[in-house]
């Protein structure tokens, strides 16, 4: 009768893996993912590219420093925000 409990035991680990597995490749990796694209985004970055930040703010690239952008956005206004605030590169859409 002992033999049921080390089957149970086994039983017991081999889900709490599947359940570590599961949660790595659905939550974890995918972050892990877009957190190294965003860096890359951020490392690629340069004077002159118009962004916009995660506050919603749009402006030009007018220079980098350590991890601070100064942002032009509008005539004689020039913002600085942090690097890592940028979120993507802003495209204006033309009329057809």
């Amino acid at each position: 009768m002992q033999g049921g409990g080390a089957e149970q035991l086994i039983s017991a680990i081999i889900w709490m893996v599947l359940l570590i597995a599961i949660f790595y490749f659905l939550l974890y990796r995918p972050q892990q993912q877009q957190r190294k694209k965003h860096q890359e985004f951020l490392n690629s970055l340069k004077k002159g590219d118009k962004v916009i930040t995660s506050g919603g703010i749009i402006g030009e690239i007018k220079s980098i420093e350590d991890n601070v952008v100064s942002l032009k956005v509008s005539e004689g206004t020039i913002i600085k925000v942090l690097k890592q605030s940028i979120s993507s590169y802003f495209e204006e859409k033309k009329e057809s």
